[in-house]
C-alpha cells in the first residue's frame, strides 16, 4: 500500500520497545504519539480502512486482542479508566485503522481538567512526547505480563 503511514511503520518495526504481542492479523506495540507511556496501538498487519472490510480471521482476533491489551495495561498502570478508540483518518481520508488502548488517569484528567475524547485532542495539542526509552522498557513489561 503507498502512502499509509500505518503500513510503513509496521514494515520497518520502527516502534521503540518493538512489537509487544502479534496474531495471525494483528500486531500491538507501545503508542508513538503525545497520549503518554503505556498507551498501545492495536493494528491489522494487511491495511483494512474500515472494521466491515476485516475478514472473518481478523474479526475473531479483534475482541480477545483488545481485551487483552486493556487488561497488561491496566495491570500495569493501575489506570481509573481505558479508553479504547478506533482512529483511521489522515488528511481528512480514511485511513489503516487502528485502535488506540490508553490508561488514563485521575492525576491526567485533574491537570487538563477534561476527560474523553477532549482530554485526547489536549493531549496532542500539548505535543508532549513520551521518551523513546520509557516507551521500550513499557513495551518490555507489557510482553512480560502479556495473558498467555
Amino acid at each position: 500500500m503507498n502512502d499509509c503511514w500505518v503500513c510503513d511503520i509496521t514494515a520497518a518495526n520502527g516502534i521503540p520497545g518493538g512489537t509487544i504481542h502479534e496474531t495471525t492479523g494483528w500486531i500491538v506495540d507501545h503508542c508513538l504519539g503525545p497520549l503518554g507511556i503505556g498507551t498501545l496501538i492495536v493494528r491489522p498487519k494487511r491495511h483494512v480502512v474500515h472494521v466491515a472490510d476485516l475478514d472473518p480471521r481478523e474479526a475473531g482476533e479483534l475482541g480477545p486482542i483488545l481485551q487483552q491489551a486493556t487488561a497488561v495495561v491496566t495491570e500495569l498502570v493501575q489506570p481509573d479508566q481505558v479508553y479504547v478508540t478506533l482512529w483511521s483518518h489522515a488528511g481528512r481520508m480514511p485511513g489503516h485503522i487502528h485502535f488506540v488502548i490508553q490508561p488514563v488517569t485521575r492525576e491526567q484528567m485533574e491537570e487538563l481538567d477534561l476527560h474523553g475524547p477532549r482530554l485526547q485532542v489536549a493531549m496532542f495539542t500539548a505535543g508532549v512526547e513520551p521518551d523513546p526509552d520509557a516507551m521500550a522498557v513499557f513495551a518490555d513489561r507489557a510482553r512480560a505480563v502479556w495473558p498467555a
